[in-house]
C-alpha cells in the first residue's frame, strides 16, 4: 500500500510526505508535547503554531469557547517568536523523521518576507505555511487573504525570500475563494491549504455580553467540515497545485471525503482537543478504507468524486 504524497512537485527538492495526514497549525503547539502522547514520526507532517517576528502574549481571556460540533478561538497568535523557535525548537525537529512545516503570520508583506528568510536553511524546517488570515495593518486591517492582489503580494514575497516549499493557507471569509487561490498559485505557491477558521461569535445570555474577549473568533471543528469540503472541491477544479484539506477532519472517512474532493493531504486540528490520538486514528482509518476498497495507492483517490 502506497500512502506517500508530494506537496511541492514544482520544487526541485519537493516536499514528500510518507502519508497524507498532517496536524493543523496551533492545535498541537509546536508538536513537542505530542511526542509524549503518540509517535509523531508516523504522520505525514507536523505544522507548527503560528510564528511571528517577535514574541506575542496573545489575546486576553476568555479566548476559547465550545460550540455545538466545534469550538471558537481567539488565541491571538501567542508564540515565542521566530528567533526562539529557531534557537530552541527547530533543533528538536531536526531529530525527527517527520517533516515540520512552520506556519508564519505577519502584519505586512515585509514581515512575511522577513520570517521566510529567517527560516530558510534552518535544520528541522521543511516548509512554510503562510497564514493570510492576518490583518494587513498597512491597508486598515483587511485580511491579506480577503483580497487576491494582497494574497498574491504576500505569496510572491515569501517565495522570493526562501528556497523552502511554500503553502498558502486560505481564509474562508471571502466572497470568492477561487479567485484568491488562483492569485496565489500564479504568484508561486507550491500548495494551498483550504480552509482556515470561519469568523463567528457566541453570547453569554446571563452576562449579556459576548463570550470571547475579542467578541469575534474563529470557528473550527466538525461544524465547518461541509464548508471546507465545498471550498476544497471548488479550488481543486481551478488550480493545478496540491491542496491540503482542513476543517472538521476527525476520522478516516472525513479524510477520504476531502481527498475525493481533490485534496492531496489533510490536516487534523480541533479533533485533537477531544482525542489527542486523532491524527493517528485518521491515518488508521484511511488505511482501513483503502484495504476494504482494494485501493493500493492513495493518489488514486485524489479527486475521485469530481
Amino acid at each position: 500500500m502506497n500512502l506517500a504524497v508530494e506537496l511541492a512537485p514544482r520544487r526541485k527538492q519537493g516536499l514528500l510526505l510518507q502519508n497524507p495526514v498532517m496536524t493543523a497549525s496551533g492545535t498541537l503547539s509546536n508538536g513537542l508535547e505530542a511526542t509524549r502522547i503518540f509517535d509523531v514520526n508516523r504522520l505525514g507532517a507536523i505544522v507548527s503554531k503560528g510564528t511571528t517576528l517577535r514574541p506575542r502574549a496573545g489575546n486576553p481571556q476568555p479566548r476559547t469557547a465550545e460550540t455545538p460540533s466545534g469550538m471558537l478561538n481567539t488565541i491571538g497568535l501567542q508564540n515565542v517568536g521566530v528567533e526562539a523557535l529557531v534557537r530552541d525548537v527547530a533543533p528538536v525537529w531536526a531529530t525527527w523523521r517527520v517533516p515540520v512545516i512552520v506556519n508564519i503570520a505577519g502584519e505586512s508583506v515585509d514581515e512575511f518576507a522577513a520570517l521566510a528568510s529567517r527560516l530558510d536553511g534552518v535544520p528541522g524546517v521543511s516548509g512554510i505555511e503562510v497564514n493570510v488570515s492576518c490583518p494587513n495593518v498597512a491597508v486598515g486591517g483587511m485580511l491579506f487573504g480577503q483580497d487576491p492582489k494582497q494574497a498574491a503580494a504576500v505569496t510572491s514575497a515569501v517565495v522570493r525570500a526562501t528556497t523552502l516549499p511554500v503553502v498558502i493557507k486560505l481564509t474562508p471569509n471571502v466572497t470568492d475563494i477561487v479567485a484568491v487561490a488562483r492569485a496565489v498559485v500564479e504568484a508561486g505557491a507550491d500548495a494551498i491549504c483550504v480552509i482556515n477558521t470561519l469568523q463567528a461569535m457566541a453570547i453569554d445570555i446571563r452576562a449579556r455580553r459576548p463570550v470571547l474577549s475579542t467578541v469575534f473568533g474563529g470557528l473550527s471543528g466538525p461544524a465547518i467540515k461541509p464548508v471546507a469540503l465545498r471550498a476544497v472541491y471548488q479550488v481543486a477544479g481551478a488550480v493545478d497545485v496540491p491542496i491540503i484539506g482542513c476543517g472538521g477532519v476527525s476520522s478516516g472517512e472525513d479524510a477520504i471525503e476531502f481527498i475525493m474532493a481533490g485534496a492531496t493531504a489533510v490536516q487534523v486540528g480541533t479533533a485533537t482537543f477531544a482525542n489527542p490520538n486523532a491524527p493517528l486514528d485518521v491515518l488508521d482509518g484511511i488505511e482501513r478504507f483503502m484495504v476494504d476498497a482494494g485501493v493500493s495507492d492513495v493518489r488514486e483517490l485524489v479527486g475521485a468524486a469530481r
